[in-house]
C-alpha cells in the first residue's frame, strides 16, 4: 500500500491532496483523470493532457473490475469540480484494487487557481456551476 491510499472504514480511502502536490504527481507521470461533465469543462476550462472519463462509466477507461485495462499500481490523480465529485470516483477506483489513487482538494477551481495548467473556458457558465 502506498501513502496515497490509507485504511479507512470499510476498506481504503484515497488521500485528498493539495493541488500543487497533485500537479507534482502528474508531472511525475501519474494519470490525471478529469471526471467533470463536458458542460462543466466548457464552462470552466479544461486541463491540457487530462484523460476524460464519465464518472458513471469507469469501465470505459479502466475496464471491468475483474479485468482491469490499467495496471492496478498506476498512480492516478482524480479531479472534478470539487472533492465531492472526485472523492467517490477515487474511492471506487480504490475499491477496484488501484493502490495509488489521490484526488484534488478543492477540485478544478483550486487546480486552476494554484497556477497549474488549465485552458480557458469555451462557453459561458450555466447550470454546470456545480460541476466545475
Amino acid at each position: 500500500m502506498t501513502d496515497s491510499i490509507r485504511p479507512g472504514q470499510g476498506g481504503t480511502q484515497p488521500v485528498l491532496q493539495a493541488p500543487r502536490d497533485a500537479g507534482e504527481r502528474v508531472a511525475g507521470g501519474a494519470l490525471l483523470v478529469d471526471v467533470r461533465s463536458a458542460g462543466g469543462r466548457a464552462a470552466h476550462g479544461e486541463i491540457p493532457g487530462a484523460t476524460l472519463v464519465d464518472r458513471a462509466d469507469l469501465d470505459a477507461l479502466f475496464g471491468p473490475a475483474v479485468a482491469p485495462a490499467v495496471a492496478l499500481d498506476t498512480p492516478i490523480v482524480v479531479v472534478c469540480g470539487s472533492e465531492r465529485g472526485s472523492g467517490p470516483v477515487a474511492a471506487a477506483l480504490a475499491e477496484r484494487g488501484y493502490t495509488d489513487v489521490t484526488h484534488v482538494d478543492g477540485g478544478f477551481p483550486a487546480w486552476r487557481d494554484s497556477g497549474l495548467p488549465a485552458a480557458a473556458p469555451v462557453a459561458p457558465p450555466d447550470d454546470a456551476a456545480e460541476d466545475r
